[in-house]
């Protein structure tokens, strides 16, 4: 045993003043840098799909629900020193507002624990992570929205998906990005169970439930300057593919106008035991726009080439130009282009709305089960409008619309769409 220190009463109390002093300068960091805001959100949601009735082969012929979602994010600053300590909190709440038995599994809500056919009345979810820093590079373990292009979190309903694992970002070059990440786990955006991470399976590219043990990635950003910047990553989903990413973005202003690039090539090929079956996909997207005031002018092309889908985890956007409201074009062999039009009112002296409309169109698609070449379309509208100032200043309204068609509907059914979104956002500190 360690015998205490022998101090004189002034210097115990001098000694523990000082530890008191350098435990607040260590927790400074911390506590000031810290940040929390809070999203109210309310979801409109009404999927109708055009094949007739309710007892059609394929499922309901609607889905139709709302709800109310609140998302707290809490961010603590570092604690101060060479090394930095700090943790991020994730609170997620889901309230059912509206829902019935025929209509429900619109993928606003879970489905109730006694009976499938109907949406849970609420839910929630917690995701906590800690976070160390050195320098300019942090590593974080837990719960995480990432936001890069072989893994982007999807957030098209009430609550965000979540993944858990490991993840470093690195600044210490200025312009340069390095990023790690070994993920294992994820939580759907309609869920509250955490699940091993998966390959997704619309339509039924790929068998569903095709888990596997992690998720590894590994890229680089790098900014050229202010016009330019390019990206490279490399995924590994575990005996199941693996997908290299090279991406470039550019800008060009003009004596009239500006120009704007958006390109992106995506490789995947199966590796290990392939569990998920044979793999080997090449995927081109490219987006070109034109902008002139409040107008903006964009066509986009997009090029499946290979015998399968392109593979992508659940609970996740595939990082292309033509993923749309309802479709991603990422089947085996499609051809799409996209034209699309923006305009921002502030332009007309009204800040704050925005309109966007595009058409989506695909051929050349590989039909399973067929020798006919599979056809789809989709049309889409958003009109949205945030709050300037006032009593009611940042609260958004967003009203989305949606049309998409095809000729292989055992695949792919055919639907109109609506959703409205109300959403506040706010900092509690």
């Amino acid at each position: 045993m360690f015998a205490p220190l022998a101090l004189a009463p002034g210097r115990r109390v001098a000694g523990l003043l000082l530890l008191c002093a350098g435990a607040q300068a260590q927790a400074g960091g911390f506590l000031e840098d810290s940040r929390a805001k809070l999203e109210a959100r309310t979801v409109y949601f009404n999927r109708d799909f055009r094949d007739g009735h309710s007892s059609s082969s394929q499922g309901a012929s609607k889905r139709e629900e709302s709800a109310q979602g609140f998302i707290l994010n809490v961010q603590s600053g570092y604690t101060q020193g060479p090394v930095g300590i700090g943790v991020d909190a994730l609170g997620l709440f889901g309230l059912k507002l509206d829902s019935s038995a025929a209509d429900s599994n619109s993928g606003l809500l879970p489905s109730s624990g006694h009976d499938p056919r109907h949406s849970a009345d609420q839910y929630a979810k917690l995701g906590v992570a800690a976070k160390v820093k050195v320098s300019n590079t942090v590593l974080k373990y837990g719960s995480m929205m990432p936001d890069l292009p072989l893994i982007k979190y999807n957030d098209g309903r009430l609550l965000p998906t979540l993944f858990h694992g490991a993840m470093l970002t690195s600044e210490q070059v200025q312009g340069l990005t390095f990023t790690l990440a070994r993920l294992n786990q994820y939580t759907a955006r309609d869920s509250t169970d955490r699940q091993d991470i998966r390959v997704h399976c619309k339509n039924k590219r790929y068998a569903c439930d095709i888990t596997a043990d992690h998720f590894d990635l590994a890229g680089v950003d790098y900014r050229f300057n202010d016009k330019v910047s390019a990206q490279y990553q490399v995924a590994k989903l575990e005996n199941i593919y693996r997908q290299h990413f090279l991406g470039l973005v550019a800008s060009q202003p003009l004596a009239v106008g500006s120009l704007s690039a958006d390109l992106r090539l995506i490789k995947s090929d199966d590796i290990g035991n392939a569990r998920a079956g044979e793999i080997g996909h090449r995927a081109f997207s490219g987006m070109l726009g034109y902008s002139l005031g409040g107008h903006k002018i964009s066509a986009g092309w997009q090029r499946m080439y290979g015998q399968s889908a392109m593979p992508y985890l659940d609970g996740s956007n595939p990082y292309l130009v033509n993923y749309a409201q309802v479709n991603d074009f990422a089947a085996a062999q499609e051809r799409s282009w996209q034209l699309r039009y923006d305009y921002d009112f502030k332009a007309l002296g009204v800040p704050g709305l925005s309109f966007l409309t595009r058409y989506i169109n695909g051929d050349h698609v590989k039909v399973p089960g067929s020798n006919a070449q599979g056809k789809e379309w989709e049309r889409d509208t958003e009109l949205k409008y945030q709050v300037q100032s006032g009593t009611f200043k940042d609260v958004s309204v967003r009203l989305r619309n949606s049309t998409f068609r095809s000729n292989y509907e055992k695949w792919a059914r055919d639907m109109d769409e609506t959703r409205v979104i109300v959403s506040y956002n706010f900092s509690i500190f």
